[in-house]
């Protein structure tokens, strides 16, 4: 069995806490996109998950069927950030894969 060093793992700690700093910053700059009504509505996340644009083709707003297109926004939304969450943990597995490999078993950092 492998001796436990508590000051290795401490450091790497706060190697995992520098490298998801630097990703949160990055991700906060990527931007994915979500589309409904084959392309008609688009909603754009950013890597914290916020929408920070729709874009609504002029075509797809009828003033007689305002619900169709309140139902391809929330579809844009969602798919946004779906792929906005996919991306931030994608991006997190990789600090937490590359940094974890020697934690002692059943050990977990929370939020991870």
């Amino acid at each position: 069995m492998a001796k436990f060093n508590m000051g290795n793992l401490l450091k790497q700690a706060q190697q995992i806490q520098e490298q998801i700093q630097k990703i949160q910053e990055q991700l906060a700059e990527k931007r994915v996109e979500g589309t409904a009504g084959g392309g008609m509505v688009t909603a754009v996340a950013n890597g914290k998950n916020e929408i920070v644009q729709i874009k609504i083709d002029p075509e797809v707003v009828d003033p007689e069927d305002i619900e169709m297109l309140e139902d391809l926004v929330v579809a844009a939304v969602n798919q946004a950030l779906t792929k906005a969450q996919e991306m931030v943990s994608e991006e997190m597995s990789k600090v937490a894969g590359g940094l974890l490999p020697n934690l002692p078993s059943g050990f977990n950092l929370p939020g991870m």
